[in-house]
C-alpha cells in the first residue's frame, strides 16, 4: 500500500466496527419493553428475539444484523480501493457485533452479521453453507448445529472456489469466532439439552 491507503483502511475498519457494534436485537427488544439479555438464552441475536419477542422482531433483527456486515463491505467493493480492503472491513463489522463497544465488548454470536459479510465477499460459498444449514435444520431442528456447521464449511468453500488469500484468512477467523461463541450450545448439543427450533 502507498500514500494514504493505510489511513483510509484504518478509518474504514473503525467505521465498520462501530456500525457492527450497533446492538440491533437489544434495541428492538427494548422497543417492546424487553431486555433480551435477561430473557431466553440471554443472547441479543435473531433466534433469541424470535423466541422471546416474536417472529416479526426476530426476522427484523436477522435482517438488521445481516446488513451491518453486508453494507460496509459492498461500499468498499464498489470503490476504487484495493480488493482486500473489503475483507478487513467485513471482519471489523463482524467483530463489532460480537465485541460491541456499546455493550462493554460483549455481543451476539455473529452468525447473521457473518452472513452479511460473506454474501458480499463470497456469495457462491454462502449458497453452499446455506444448503448445509437447511439440511441440518430439516433433519434435527437445531439452529446452533446448522450455524456451527455452516461456519465450519465456509473457509473450505471459499478456498475451493478461489476466494483468494485475504478472503480465505478472514473467513477462517470469522468461522473460528462463530464456533467459539457457540461453546455453550456445543455443550448442550453433546448433553442432549439444546432447544430445538419451533416455527
Amino acid at each position: 500500500m502507498t500514500g494514504n491507503e493505510p489511513i483510509i483502511l484504518a478509518l474504514l475498519v473503525g467505521a465498520a466496527y462501530l456500525i457492527g457494534s450497533i446492538p440491533t436485537g437489544l434495541l428492538l427488544g427494548k422497543a417492546y419493553g424487553i431486555d433480551v439479555r435477561k430473557e431466553g438464552s440471554g443472547n441479543i441475536g435473531a433466534t433469541n428475539l424470535y423466541r422471546t419477542v416474536g417472529r416479526k422482531v426476530g426476522v427484523i433483527t436477522l435482517i438488521g444484523d445481516c446488513l451491518k456486515g453486508l453494507l460496509p463491505v459492498l461500499l468498499v467493493k464498489s470503490s476504487a480501493l484495493p480488493a482486500e480492503f473489503a475483507a478487513w472491513v467485513g471482519l471489523a463489522a463482524f467483530c463489532g457485533h460480537v465485541f460491541s463497544v456499546f455493550l462493554k465488548f460483549k455481543g451476539g454470536k455473529g452468525v447473521a452479521t457473518a452472513l452479511g459479510v460473506f454474501l458480499a465477499l463470497a456469495p457462491l460459498a454462502v449458497a453452499i453453507a446455506i444448503a448445509l444449514f437447511a439440511c441440518l435444520m430439516a433433519l434435527w431442528r437445531y439452529v446452533s448445529l446448522g450455524s456451527i456447521s455452516a461456519a465450519a464449511a465456509m473457509p473450505l468453500a471459499v478456498y475451493l472456489l478461489g476466494g483468494g488469500k485475504t478472503v480465505t484468512i478472514v473467513t477462517l477467523l470469522i468461522a473460528a469466532i462463530v464456533i467459539l461463541r457457540h461453546h455453550e450450545n456445543i455443550s448442550r448439543l453433546m448433553g442432549g439439552t439444546e432447544n430445538k427450533f419451533k416455527a
